[in-house]
């Protein structure tokens, strides 16, 4: 079974891997693409922005509730349910290509992450504190 500090690290790599940090060397490398870029975008025509549309999301369970939640506060996002809505139904306002892009992919890792850490968890309490290998079929 993983310890807490094990699934910390995980955890922090897997938000690393969304964090926009870059070493010195990289940002020297990238510094002319970004300024041609820049140049072409300001001789283009100014394109208008996503429009901000509502998506819903229906989560398997609390847990994912719960991470959903924080995943979209951490970025600025107010999610929110409806009336009448399953209490694992939730709305976001949102430009789809960015949520979909940044939001829902950390979402998914760190879901995915945690999952494996309750499953871990779980077969450590069946199996090693109730000395049982909890197969329905022995």
């Amino acid at each position: 079974m993983a310890s807490q500090s094990d699934i910390y690290e995980r955890l922090r790599r897997v938000e690393a891997l969304f964090a926009s940090a870059g070493t010195d060397g990289g940002a020297a490398a990238t510094a002319p693409a970004i300024e041609r870029l820049k140049a072409q975008n300001d001789q283009s025509p100014k394109r208008n922005e996503e429009p901000t549309i509502e998506l819903q999301f229906s989560l398997p369970d609390a847990w994912a509730v719960r991470l959903f939640f924080a995943v979209c506060r951490k970025h600025g996002i107010t999610p929110y349910r409806c009336s009448r809505h399953s209490y694992t139904t939730v709305v976001v306002r949102v430009q789809r290509t960015h949520f979909v892009n940044v939001v829902d992919a950390e979402f998914q890792l760190l879901y995915r992450e945690m999952m494996d850490y309750l499953h871990e968890t779980a077969e450590h309490l069946i199996c090693d504190l109730l000395k049982s290998d909890g197969n329905e079929y022995d």
